[in-house]
């Protein structure tokens, strides 16, 4: 399939640069210049990126590989392999099947007895958990939020208890919404903004969620956004809690006297709010 180099047989997770062009290994480019076919997100994508770097496709096969149509390619992929086929997979920029699309093709390669060589290279969660100082003797990276607010609520709920730094990918478009209900499930945390990372205008805020959320109204961000989420504050002296709000529902309403106390604590308002509603109950007894 041309003149390129032999490369053995095999599916490779070819990593690519998440801004600067620069930013792929010396591995990487002899993969890409080596492989019989070449799998990619958005094809266009990759001639950009052999263009850069001096790579020719040539006569090889080029597929665009992604969530609409990974099913319906995965058996013309597969016969590309028993033919004794190198196969590269990219995506549009980072690490492949981190966050993107590719999870079926390789567990249907492995039962098919081919190999899965990884590639590793950039990838955007790793160097935000490095700007974001917040400590990384253990996170998890928990992807996309959902897009509305009330999966998104669940998705913090469930993420909420979760003994180690966040991090998560997010939309310069649903950022404010997706903070806003951050802060309402798992309070006023340390957290970071990272964005455009590795690139021209890469930037970095730091702060508790509310201060970002202060931040994003008034300078919205925009391209490729990373949350990075610090550890649950230690719980608060529930009575400590509890007497704040006593004194604070005295002038305030139920709902501003929650909020007050919840952001004063560093907890979640809906548990504060909680315990609002159940001493206004009492005292109404």
């Amino acid at each position: 399939m041309g003149s390129h180099k032999q490369l053995a047989a095999g599916l490779y997770l070819v990593s690519t640069p998440i801004g600067s062009a620069r930013d792929i290994t010396l591995r990487a480019l002899d993969v890409l210049g080596a492989a019989d076919v070449l799998l990619a997100e958005d094809t266009r994508v990759l001639r950009k990126l052999f263009e850069i770097h001096g790579l020719q496709v040539g006569d090889r096969r080029l597929i665009a590989y992604h969530d609409h149509n990974g099913r319906a390619k995965r058996p013309e992929i597969l016969r590309h392999l028993d033919e004794g086929a190198s196969v590269a997979l990219t995506s549009d920029a980072g690490t492949p099947i981190i966050a993107d699309p590719g999870y079926g093709l390789i567990q249907a390669v492995q039962e098919a007895g081919h190999a899965v060589v990884p590639v590793p290279g950039a990838s955007a969660v790793l160097p935000a958990l490095q700007l974001a100082a917040l400590p990384t003797d253990r996170f998890m990276f928990a992807g996309f939020p959902p897009n509305a607010s009330g999966a998104r609520k669940r998705f913090f709920e469930e993420l909420k208890a979760v003994p180690a730094t966040l991090a998560i990918y997010e939309s310069p478009k649903r950022v404010s919404a997706c903070l806003a209900d951050l802060l309402e499930i798992m309070g006023n945390r340390d957290a970071a903004l990272c964005r455009e990372i590795t690139k021209k205008f890469e930037e970095v805020r730091h702060g508790k969620v509310s201060e970002l959320i202060a931040s994003v109204e008034t300078h919205p961000p925009k391209g490729e956004i990373v949350l990075v989420i610090g550890q649950a504050i230690e719980a608060a002296d529930a009575a400590s809690v509890e007497e704040d709000l006593v004194q604070a529902m005295k002038t305030h309403s139920v709902k501003d006297a929650a909020s007050l106390v919840a952001e004063a604590h560093g907890v979640p308002r809906r548990e504060v709010y909680q315990l609002a509603l159940l001493l206004g109950k009492r005292k109404s007894d």
